[in-house]
């Protein structure tokens, strides 16, 4: 296993509930590699964080160890068929009530 891969898979195997389900894949093109990770779905949410800040970290991080290597890395998080989570719940539209600012309307200043 490679270097990069082994630090894909040592990073995310501390941060996610099911260590024994992850797995990478590692494939080279003219693009570089890419290492394709494979995670249980109930961890999803501890690999990308919120609104993408984990995998943006661990993918920056990513670049470092390839580029000590002089390749250029890329992760994709393997995201099965059907998997995609279910459209938030409508919110109540927010009514914006008229403010009484008749209290500081004299004030002089």
């Amino acid at each position: 296993m490679e270097q990069d891969q082994q630090f894909v898979e040592s990073i995310v195997k501390e941060i996610v509930n099911h260590p024994e389900d992850v797995r990478t894949e590692r494939t080279i093109d003219e693009r570089g590699v890419l290492i394709t990770l494979f995670i249980n779905q109930e961890d999803m949410g501890y690999v990308i964080g919120r609104s993408g800040q984990t995998a943006r970290s661990i993918r920056t991080l990513l670049k470092i160890v390839g580029a000590k290597q002089n390749a250029r890395v890329n992760l994709k998080i393997h995201e099965p068929e059907g998997s995609r989570r279910p459209p938030r719940e409508e919110r109540a539209p927010v009514v914006e009530e008229e403010t009484d600012t008749s209290v500081v309307d004299n004030l002089s200043l």
